[in-house]
């Protein structure tokens, strides 16, 4: 399965992207269980900035005195308005997540205070690691047309470089820092001291705000010592022009600060999932953590044969081309009082259950064996917790399902169908054809396409399975491919559970049969530890 870079699915969660390519990841995520962890990721990371991140305005008189003693600017008190965060991440292949802040503050008064790495803008690590002196003032600038590109500070270790910079114009007032990435011939990039091209960047803003944050991952350089950033940018602002920089990074002084320790022989197999532990390393701005898990040899068996009797059933396209059989493990870190820490739980709907609480970064890429997926995770840094501990919580399978159920589409109106699996209580409604109307670069500007659209609502209780991919199938027994979408609401209905809806979407069922069969090929069930597991990580 090739699945999409990360800057789609960011642009995919913004809905940023055209109607086909939109269809394409959402078809897509609706099989890949990486990608969906992404997803969620970046939907987890906009609530985090909008609840936690917005800048609180100082206290009036401590504004003044700061105002009077940097810069003459009037004393009348302004509104803060309101700020909107936006995203832009690029990523040459894998589905590594790097998140960046921007930041609204004053120009002179960031450098009174330290720098925008020493403000509640940035993340708690890069704070610590300006804390620890890791804060490299750079000051390089290119200027064309009036429009001024400049890089102000630098933070280097062994987990990430950071830069922030400014768009100035001719009178040395800030600019909007968005740099449109991914649509613009706007181009930066870094390369290693042998020239290989490192493009794992990712780039923050904030509406009106003074400075932008650019951020490259190098948790897959090991052997990195240097590294040069590169600036080709040919638009800033709607000003067109040429603004051209180069920052050298030396890494060696930065890796003196990173402590590894290896975790060998730390295994054990949980529900038929085997979890290998294999690194965890401390930098000023990150913890990161290693490890793999993967099907028991008795667990990938079974799998393996009951895909090939779904193949025989559906079809091996329908069955391998949306489906993604994999495994994952949820988990958290205590300090020595055996407080909690850090949480990296899946479920990201509902608050009384912590999902990702201290995680800064996330990777997981697949092997070709299947179900076998390498993680790479990093997390804020504990200023006063440094013996850690990581404490199993529970694993997670996404398997075949045997779960089929019968419906007649033309009696749902009067005689709704119900079912119950496995924690899921859904009603069938409707199941109908649909026109879809979208505008298009034509002569005739209005498309318009039939779908076939299966409506499903109901509750989902805590814990319960989540539901995969659904196939369908007529009374004359062929299968139909369908898109899913589905939203959990963080409300209850009358029974206690989750509100629930769920559509399913097939492009191909030109006439609607008297009776049809809804199969569900996946699910992906989560299995508590009960005798918790736990490995000391130092």
């Amino acid at each position: 399965m090739n699945c999409p870079t990360t800057d789609k699915l960011s642009q995919y969660i913004d809905e940023l992207l055209n109607e086909e390519e939109s269809t394409q990841i959402k078809d897509h995520l609706n099989g890949c269980d990486a990608c969906t962890r992404v997803a969620n990721a970046f939907i987890e990371e906009e609530r985090f900035i909008k609840e936690t991140l917005q800048t609180p305005p100082l206290p009036d008189d401590f504004t003044s005195l700061v105002l009077e003693k940097v810069e003459p600017y009037g004393q009348n008190h302004t509104p803060r308005k309101k700020t909107i965060w936006k995203r832009s991440v690029l990523i040459a292949a894998g589905a590594a997540l790097a998140i960046g802040f921007g930041a609204t503050l004053n120009p002179s008064f960031a450098k009174w205070v330290g720098g925008m790495f020493s403000t509640e803008q940035v993340d708690e690590g890069l704070r610590m690691a300006s804390e620890a002196g890791l804060v490299k003032q750079v000051d390089l600038e290119a200027e064309d047309r009036g429009i001024t590109f400049r890089v102000e500070d630098m933070v280097a270790d062994s987990s990430r470089v950071a830069l922030s910079y400014q768009i100035l114009n001719k009178n040395g007032k800030p600019q909007d820092t968005y740099l449109d990435l991914p649509e613009s011939k706007n181009e930066i990039f870094a390369v290693d001291q042998e020239g290989k091209r490192l493009d794992r960047l990712s780039v923050g803003w904030q509406e009106d705000s003074d400075y932008g944050l650019l951020e490259f991952s190098l948790r897959e350089f090991e052997a990195l010592e240097k590294m040069t950033v590169k600036f080709n940018l040919v638009e800033l602002n709607g000003v067109k022009g040429k603004w051209e920089l180069e920052v050298p990074v030396d890494l060696k002084e930065a890796f003196k600060y990173t402590t590894k320790l290896p975790l060998q022989g730390k295994s054990t197999e949980q529900h038929g999932v085997a979890i290998d532990m294999k690194e965890v390393r401390f930098a000023p701005s990150s913890n990161e953590l290693m490890y793999e898990t993967a099907f028991t040899k008795e667990e990938q068996a079974k799998v393996e044969k009951d895909i090939q009797k779904l193949g025989e059933e559906y079809g091996k396209e329908i069955v391998h081309s949306f489906t993604n059989y994999g495994t994952a493990i949820e988990y958290h870190l205590e300090n020595e009082a055996k407080k909690a820490v850090y949480y990296h739980h899946h479920n990201t709907f509902f608050t009384e259950h912590p999902s990702d609480v201290g995680l800064l970064q996330r990777n997981g890429e697949e092997s070709n064996q299947m179900g076998h997926i390498a993680w790479n995770e990093s997390f804020i840094p504990q200023k006063e917790d440094k013996k850690l501990t990581f404490v199993l919580d529970g694993v997670c399978k996404t398997v075949p399902s045997d779960f089929s159920i019968k419906i007649k589409p033309k009696e749902l109106k009067k005689n709704p169908v119900s079912f119950e699996y496995e924690g899921n209580f859904i009603t069938i409604k409707s199941a109908k054809k649909q026109n879809e109307f979208s505008l298009r670069k034509s002569l005739i500007p209005v498309d318009r396409e039939t779908t076939f659209k299966i409506k499903m609502e109901g509750g989902k209780e805590m814990p319960a399975s989540d539901l995969g991919d659904w196939v369908i199938v007529d009374d004359e027994g062929k299968a139909y491919e369908t898109l899913q979408s589905e939203s959990i609401l963080n409300e209850k209905d009358k029974n206690g559970r989750y509100k629930t809806t769920l559509e399913l979407t097939s492009y191909d069922l030109d006439e609607i049969p008297e009776e049809l069969t809804l199969h569900l090929l996946s699910v992906t069930r989560y299995y508590e530890v009960k005798d918790k597991w736990k490995v000391p990580l130092y």
